[in-house]
C-alpha cells in the first residue's frame, strides 16, 4: 500500500473534516433555541467534568504555565462562559422596532474555523465550540504543533457532549496532524465560512488575507498605571495576581508597571513584600538576552515560565518564593526590550513625574501592542475619562489585566479573543462572542407611499412641484433687517384695513407689495405672518 506524505495526509484529513462540518452547519442551521441550549448544558458539564485533567494536560504538552489556573482558564470558559452568553438570542427573530417596523433575524455563518494557541490550547477549544454553538455554528480546529494533543482531547470532549445532546456529527472537528499545509487547506476551502484566528502575528496575519471574512487579535502589551490617588496594596494584590495567573500566558496580562515619583517607594516595597524581584542591570540584560530573539520576538522556551526557571537559565540568582521578575526601564522601543510583550513572568517598571507623563509613556508603550489593553489604577475618575482615549480596546480600572481583559473579574464578555480594533489591524474591538458569528437580516416593512412620495414629503423642494426652497438660517442673518415687526404688520393692517372695523389704521415704512414681500420673505401667508408678529408684540409689552 503507498504510504502519503504527512503533508498530504493532513490535507485530506482537514478537507474531510471541512466537509462533515459543513454538512453539520446546515443541520444546525434549523436547530431552536432551545435544542441548542440542550447542547451547551452538556458541553459545560464536560468541560466542568474533564477541567482538570485538561489542564494538566496542557502543561505536560508544552511546559507553559500551571496546570491549577488552565483547569481554571477551563472553568471559565464553559461554566462562566455559559452564564454570560446563555440568555443571548441569537436564534430567530432577535429583536423588532414597532415603530420603524424592523424585525431582526439572526442566520448562522455557518462552518467556523478556529486557529487554537499554544498558551491556551484547551480553554481556546472549550470557548470558540462554546460560543460557535451558541450562535448556531459548527466549528473545526487547527491546533498549534506543539499542543496538539490536548488541543485533541478538548475538542473530542466537547465533541461528544454535543452529540450526546443531539447535535448532528461533525460538529466540532479538529484535525489530529497538524501542519501549515492543513491549516492553509482550511483557511482557503469553500465549506469555511468565517475564520477565529488566536495566534502569532504570522497566522493572524494569514487569516486575514484567506479571501473570507475572518476574526483576528494581535499582540498585546498591557501597561499598568499606579496613579497617586491609587490604593498601593489593592494595585499590586491586583497586577501581582494577574500576572502570575498561568505564569503571564494571557495576552491582557500587565507587561510594565508605570508609578509617580511621589508613589514610588510605596510601590516599589509593595511588590517586594508581595513576591516580586527587581533585578539589577546587568540582571535584566542578562534575562533579555535569554527571553528575546532576533530583536523583540519572544523565545517560546520561556513563554509562561517560572522566575526559578528563568534565573537559572539566565545564571543569576533571586530570592526563594520569588513570584515575578522586574527590570527597570528607561525607555521604549529598540535597546529597550522590556518594553515589548512578555508572556511570562517578567515586568517592565517604569517611574514617571505627573499623568501626563504616565498618558506620554502608555502612548509609547501601546504603540507595541496597539488597540488591546490598559489597566489603570486610580480613585480619580477625571483620570479614567483622561485615559479612555487611549488605543486599547479594554481600559481595565482597578483590576488586573488577565482576568479583567477576559471579563472574568470585569463585566466584558467572557471571552479568550480580545479584538484590537482596526488600529491594531483586528476587524472587532471587543471581547469576542457569539454576536460576532451570526448574520442579522432585517425585515423592513413600507412606511411612505412610494408612488406618492415625491409629493408627500414636505422637505423636498422644487419648481415642478410648485414649491422653491425657503431661506435658511444662515441666509436670513446674512441679509440686513430693514424692517421692523411693527412695520410689517402696520403695512399689512393698512392695506387690509382693521381686521374688526375695517377703519384705516397707522402707516408704516413699507408702502408697496415689493417691500412687503422682502420684509416677509419665508412666509406664503400675508395673514399668517402679520398674525405671528402682533402675537409676538403683544408677548413682548406685557
Amino acid at each position: 500500500m503507498e504510504q502519503f506524505d504527512l503533508d498530504l495526509r493532513s490535507i485530506q484529513e482537514a478537507r474531510d473534516l471541512a466537509r462533515k462540518g459543513a454538512a453539520a452547519a446546515k443541520q444546525m442551521a434549523g436547530y431552536t433555541s432551545e435544542q441548542i441550549d440542550r447542547i451547551l448544558k452538556s458541553m459545560v458539564e464536560a468541560a466542568r467534568e474533564h477541567a482538570a485533567c485538561l489542564g494538566k494536560m496542557a502543561v505536560e504538552e508544552t511546559g507553559f504555565g500551571k496546570a491549577l489556573d488552565k483547569a481554571y482558564k477551563n472553568h471559565a470558559a464553559s461554566v462562566l462562559l455559559y452564564e454570560d452568553i446563555k440568555d443571548m438570542k441569537t436564534v430567530g427573530i432577535i429583536s423588532e422596532d414597532p415603530e420603524k417596523k424592523i424585525l431582526e433575524v439572526a442566520a448562522p455563518a455557518g462552518l467556523i474555523m478556529g486557529i487554537v494557541p499554544s498558551t491556551n490550547p484547551t480553554s481556546t477549544v472549550i470557548y470558540k465550540s462554546m460560543i460557535a454553538i451558541k450562535a448556531g455554528n459548527a466549528i473545526v480546529f487547527s491546533p498549534h504543533p506543539s499542543a496538539a494533543k490536548c488541543t485533541l482531547k478538548a475538542a473530542e470532549v466537547m465533541r461528544e457532549a454535543a452529540i450526546k445532546a443531539g447535535a448532528p456529527e461533525g460538529i466540532i472537528g479538529c484535525v489530529s496532524m497538524p501542519t501549515m499545509a492543513a491549516t492553509n487547506e482550511l483557511m482557503h476551502c469553500k465549506e469555511v465560512a468565517l475564520i477565529i484566528a488566536t495566534g502569532g502575528p504570522g497566522m493572524v496575519k494569514a487569516a486575514y488575507s484567506a479571501g473570507k471574512p475572518a476574526i483576528g487579535v494581535g499582540a498585546g502589551n498591557s501597561p499598568a498605571y499606579i496613579e497617586r490617588s491609587a490604593d498601593v496594596k489593592a494595585a499590586v494584590d491586583a497586577i501581582m495576581a494577574s500576572k502570575t495567573f498561568d505564569n503571564g500566558t494571557i495576552c491582557a496580562s500587565e507587561q510594565s508597571i508605570i508609578c509617580e515619583t511621589c508613589n514610588r517607594q510605596q510601590v516599589v516595597d509593595e511588590l517586594k513584600r508581595q513576591g516580586a524581584y527587581f533585578m539589577t542591570r546587568e540582571e535584566t540584560e542578562k534575562v533579555c538576552r535569554l527571553l528575546f530573539k532576533n530583536g523583540h520576538a519572544m523565545n517560546a522556551k520561556f513563554v509562561g515560565r517560572t522566575p526559578d526557571v528563568i534565573a537559572q537559565a539566565a545564571g543569576i540568582s533571586i530570592p526563594m518564593g520569588t513570584r515575578v521578575l522586574i527590570g527597570e526601564q528607561d525607555g521604549v522601543g529598540e535597546g529597550y526590550p522590556l518594553s515589548y510583550e512578555k508572556l511570562t513572568t517578567v515586568l517592565a517598571f517604569y517611574t514617571v513625574e505627573d499623568w501626563k507623563q504616565a498618558c506620554e509613556l502608555s502612548m509609547q508603550l501601546l504603540q507595541n501592542g496597539i488597540g488591546h489593553t490598559m489597566s489603570l489604577h486610580t480613585q480619580n475618575e477625571d483620570i479614567v475619562r483622561k485615559f479612555a482615549v487611549k488605543p486599547a480596546s479594554r481600559i481595565l480600572v482597578n483590576t488586573g489585566g488577565s482576568m479583567g481583559g477576559t471579563g472574568i473579574s470585569t463585566g466584558l464578555n467572557v471571552a479568550f479573543t480580545l479584538g484590537c480594533g482596526t488600529c491594531g489591524g483586528s476587524s472587532v474591538s471587543e471581547n469576542v462572542s457569539p454576536l460576532n458569528l451570526i448574520n442579522v437580516k432585517k425585515v423592513a416593512y413600507g412606511l411612505k407611499n412610494c408612488a406618492t412620495l415625491l409629493q408627500d414629503d414636505k422637505s423636498f423642494c422644487h419648481p415642478d412641484l410648485g414649491r422653491t426652497a425657503a431661506p435658511t438660517a444662515e441666509c436670513c442673518a446674512q441679509r440686513p433687517l430693514d424692517f421692523s415687526p411693527a412695520d410689517i404688520v402696520a403695512s399689512f393692517e393698512r392695506r387690509q384695513g382693521c381686521p374688526s372695523c375695517g377703519a384705516a389704521v397707522q402707516e408704516s415704512s413699507i408702502d408697496t407689495p415689493e417691500q412687503l414681500k422682502n420684509a416677509s420673505q419665508g412666509f406664503t401667508d400675508d395673514a399668517h405672518l402679520a398674525e405671528l408678529v402682533r402675537n409676538l408684540i403683544a408677548s413682548m409689552n406685557h
